[in-house]
């Protein structure tokens, strides 16, 4: 049974699973896998057959192939794009004049017919996509070298796509990558997947990963959008919109009976083309210009957004369960607008993250930017940095013109390129997103690359050289000229353990899923100013009183506009943003706690902010002004506090994100305290429900003095010690004063005697009591010294961790052998 099995010309994806990858390749396989398995479980799989690879090597035998296929590939220099390009070109020829034997043919029209009945229609369109039996394997990413064909209907076209497929086994990208992974040419063959098409081309289609893509981060779906068919996303010539789902929240809804809706981040693309059925033209796709109105909206909706995340959660846990280990998954969806259905069209193991040493940080740190600018900005691909001259190539045709060890720079990337992107020192595109042939191609290279830079073509013409900088974030940065930089690497598994909990300060949302696989014990301080300062630049009274008060100033209205357009309520979008950054710090470390500082601005610094100046007074000295807790009770600010509590809740309570703790900065006085507790009530956040739990700074000698009656039950469950402020207004110091810095800082006798007392109030209190500021990064002394004292947790910059944390641990070595 077995054996007449391998010999079958058709298998129907009812009759296949996983472990057919040697007879119809991995995307058949695995299509097979899905349709048997989790069709039951709400996953929707359009169906289809495969024809075999048995049916290609059955076709070169019938026509003595082979040999002369051999012959015209002998002697090849897969280096030599020329020689490349006109051997690939031969070879694909060759097979595209061979006659298919009449029993394959009659084999495939019986199933196309069988497949047309299915869905009512005397010849339905379906997509034709080569699967080579090398494909989609957890070390190898095949994807992309062979052809797809969509809106195929008819036997005749069916026919001429099948034949395409199977000469489409020898682009000249595949042959490249073959030579260079080491595998022979016949011992690889090609199966064609046969799958009723999506018609999508009325609605919307993309990518989605079960982990981050960038940093690996494992508990995230990474789902992107755009308008019509997907071989725009998945050849980057849109930039898509992007969404990030939280998925332990997410699980719970079935094991725990909760309804959270954690997509932690959303990211309108320019979505500027879509691609549909060419009807009565010479090619079966076109692509038409979406209006700008459509541009502008999410093409997805939040529900849509949950069950493709949900998709992509059963999608993972069935892989990783059959292979015994976690295996993360890339995918393909798309959305029917006839029936408004969604569907998962493709689905194989990640191949970059999947094959990292989990166990090696390693960092790229740039050097000193200060004599050069940036020139460009895009999505960084990776944390890479590389350097180079720069080779711009406009045109796939002029690729044997790209110069080895430069920075190519073009339109954008599709398989073709294949064979020269290895040689390039980094890559940048003016289109694409983060899931585009560019970006799946550099990462798994290891090559730094910026993708949809909208115009680095133009903007990069008469420049020499460039740095490609994918260090920083979401945001990749191309600076002009070479900038040095360093690599820094760290084993994980050689770092000791503590018993003083070692945390983070992170501002930047974008960085987080990296820095969290930096040992830590969660975030001793988010500033919500960053969030506000880098998403929003909105004053938050701005958007309450829009189209009144600032707005009424047609500049700030017209500022207002252009960055809330989505939004008809404009107090909403600043709730969403500050939500969603919080939540990406907040997923990035979960379940560990993240404290959350409410908004530190100073009146200059809100006064920053756009349509600031109608709100915030001229003040002397914003240091010791209207800050921190003494804004969020008065009438004067109460409403724009009013969203920053809304924007925990929805963290809290939509994302399920329960593991932050609130803290609230520059607290004067305790009635003042109590005070912030009441309005934090007022708004939905009450101390003690749901678990909420509210710190405040201590960085006045108040805080210190009046320490057992700020930690007093009915009051705040814990300090963390500002050690910046603290120092300033123990010493009587302007921080920002540099003429002053000789004076003293954290080390001082003073201000050390304040932090021992209020460590010893916590303590006796059974109170929280850690620290946020500088001191502990910039003086490893003062970190033992907080050891020895008591403190619970010391809030490092992710820079500092490893460093203080190997001062830590021989400072518990040493407490503990003299105990």
């Amino acid at each position: 049974m077995e054996a007449n099995r391998k010999e079958k010309l058709v298998l129907w994806f009812s009759e296949l699973g996983i472990e057919d990858v040697p007879l119809v390749g991995g995307k058949s396989a695995s299509l097979g896998e899905m349709y048997q398995h989790l069709s039951s479980k709400g996953v929707k799989i359009p169906n289809g057959f495969a024809i075999t690879a048995r049916a290609y090597h059955y076709l070169l035998e019938a026509n003595n192939a082979k040999q002369p296929i051999k012959d015209l590939l002998d002697g090849l220099d897969s280096s030599d794009v020329l020689d490349l390009t006109v051997r690939g070109s031969k070879v694909r020829n060759l097979i595209k004049s061979l006659e298919f034997p009449e029993d394959l043919v009659k084999e495939i029209i019986e199933a196309y017919h069988t497949l047309s009945q299915q869905y009512s229609e005397e010849n339905t369109d379906t997509a034709v996509r080569s699967s080579a039996t090398a494909e989609d394997l957890p070390d190898a990413s095949f994807a992309g070298q062979q052809e797809t064909y969509l809106n195929v209907h008819g036997v005749p076209s069916l026919l001429e796509s099948c034949k395409k497929c199977f000469a489409s086994l020898f682009t000249d990208r595949a042959i490249s990558y073959r030579e260079q992974k080491g595998f022979d040419h016949f011992t690889i063959g090609l199966s064609i997947c046969v799958q009723k098409m999506v018609r999508s081309d009325r609605a919307c289609s993309g990518v989605m990963f079960s982990l981050d893509t960038e940093s690996g981060f494992q508990d995230m779906v990474f789902i992107t959008a755009a308008y019509g068919l997907g071989e725009n996303v998945v050849q980057g010539t849109v930039n898509p919109d992007e969404y990030y789902v939280f998925k332990p929240t997410l699980k719970q809804n079935d094991t725990e009976g909760t309804n959270f809706r954690p997509i932690v981040s959303t990211l309108v693309g320019s979505k500027d083309k879509r691609m549909i059925y060419d009807i009565g033209g010479n090619k079966l796709t076109k692509n038409i210009p979406v209006p700008l109105e459509l541009q502008r909206m999410l093409c997805l909706t939040d529900d849509e957004v949950l069950l493709l995340a949900k998709w992509a959660c059963i999608v993972e846990d069935h892989y990783s369960q059959k292979a015994g280990t976690l295996k993360p998954m890339d995918m393909e969806w798309a959305k029917d607008g006839n029936s408004n259905e969604l569907f998962l069209v493709q689905a194989r193991p990640e191949t970059v993250h999947s094959q990292t040493n989990a166990s090696i940080l390693k960092n790229y740190v740039l050097g000193d930017t200060s004599s050069s600018k940036v020139l460009v900005r895009g999505h960084s691909v990776g944390q890479r940095i590389g350097s180079g001259k720069i080779c711009i190539v406009n045109d796939v045709k002029q690729i044997a013109d790209f110069i080895p060890g430069t920075v190519l720079v073009t339109e954008m990337t599709d398989p073709d390129w294949a064979p020269v992107m290895s040689k390039a020192a980094a890559i940048i595109t003016n289109s694409g997103g983060r899931t585009c042939h560019a970006a799946i191609v550099s990462r798994e290279l290891g090559i730094p690359c910026v993708v949809g830079t909208g115009n680095g073509t133009d903007l990069l013409q008469d420049v020499d050289t460039v740095t490609v900088d994918c260090s920083a974030g979401s945001e990749g940065l191309v600076w002009k000229g070479e900038i040095p930089f360093s690599i820094e690497e760290t084993n994980l598994t050689s770092i000791p353990e503590v018993k003083t909990r070692l945390m983070m300060i992170v501002g930047n949302p974008d960085n987080a899923f990296e820095f969290c696989r930096i040992p830590n014990q969660g975030i001793g301080l988010a500033r919500m100013e960053f969030i506000v300062n880098s998403s929003i630049h909105i004053h938050p009274l701005a958007l309450v009183d829009y189209p009144n008060g600032a707005a009424k100033d047609r500049t700030v209205k017209r500022l207002i506009d252009e960055r809330t357009y989505r939004y008809s309520n404009k107090s909403d979008f600043f709730v969403d943003q500050l939500a969603e950054g919080i939540g990406k710090i907040a997923a990035a470390f979960y379940p560990k706690p993240v404290v959350v500082r409410m908004s530190d601005f100073k009146t200059n610094e809100y006064a920053n902010l756009i349509g600031g100046t109608t709100y915030e007074p001229v003040e002397d000295n914003p240091m010791l002004g209207w800050r921190g807790a003494s804004r969020y009770y008065h009438p004067d600010y109460e409403r724009g506090f009013a969203l920053e509590c809304a924007a925990i809740r929805k963290v809290r309570d939509v994302f399920g994100l329960s593991n932050v703790v609130v803290m609230i900065p520059f607290c004067r006085t305790v009635e003042e305290g109590k005070k912030v507790l009441e309005t934090m009530a007022k708004y939905g956040l009450s101390k003690g429900v749901n678990g909420l739990k509210v710190y405040a700074m201590c960085e006045i000698p108040s805080n210190v003095l009046l320490a057992d009656e700020f930690l007093s039950d009915d009051l705040f469950d814990g300090f963390s010690i500002g050690s910046n402020d603290l120092t300033q207004l123990t010493l009587g110091l302007d921080r920002d004063a540099g003429s002053l810095a000789h004076i003293g800082n954290e080390l001082n006798p003073a201000v050390k005697k304040l932090f021992e007392m209020v460590i010893n109030v916590a303590n006796a209190k059974g109170k929280y009591i850690g620290i946020c500021g500088q001191g502990p990064s910039d003086f490893p002394e003062l970190a033992e010294w907080l050891v020895e004292k008591g403190i619970h947790s010391i809030a490092l910059n992710p820079d500092s961790v490893l460093k203080t944390l190997l001062v830590v641990a021989k400072k518990e070595q040493s407490m503990a052998s003299q105990s």
